[in-house]
């Protein structure tokens, strides 16, 4: 027993997922520090700004382009669109929403993007720019790895098999 415990508390130790998880709560946690005098946090600031490109993006393009789910990003819209920050408008395809900035939101990102900064210059400065491309380099690296081949849900397996 005591072995396979041993050996339990090791797989979070070498675990690609949980030390990323890790890696990116703790960088979370501080832009979200920087960001707190926008009323704002990270998560929150990097969803406005994918809405400053487009006129209307659907909750599908997004969460593509995002790499989210629908579902955590429609739980994750919410507050924004409760605050006044984004609003959702029709499309040309009636059938589908579009999600949009506000004035609010451009004031909000406005207000952040010095505040964002700030922390980004701390973390890129502390790793030297020929680090941080380095690390960009290797992330991207990582998440085209998780990305191939796209495997069905363990669930999804089992409804069309049964």
């Amino acid at each position: 027993m005591s072995h396979n415990m041993t050996s339990y508390q090791t797989i979070n130790a070498q675990c690609c997922c949980f030390n990323l998880r890790k890696v990116t709560r703790a960088v979370t946690q501080f832009f979200d520090r920087h960001l707190e005098p926008a009323d704002i946090r990270a998560t929150q600031f990097t969803l406005l700004l994918t809405l400053t490109s487009a006129t209307g993006k659907t909750l599908t393009e997004m969460a593509e382009g995002l790499v989210m789910d629908r579902t955590t990003l429609t739980r994750n819209l919410k507050p924004l669109e409760k605050a006044a920050l984004i609003t959702t408008v029709k499309l040309t395809d009636r059938r589908t929403k579009g999600y949009v900035l506000t004035d609010k939101g451009r004031t909000a990102i406005e207000k952040g993007v010095p505040l964002w900064k700030k922390a980004q210059q701390h973390i890129v400065g502390q790793l030297g720019d020929e680090k941080y491309g380095h690390l960009l380099k290797e992330l991207d690296l990582v998440r085209s790895y998780a990305n191939m081949p796209k495997t069905p849900r363990l669930k999804e397996t089992q409804e069309t098999q049964g």
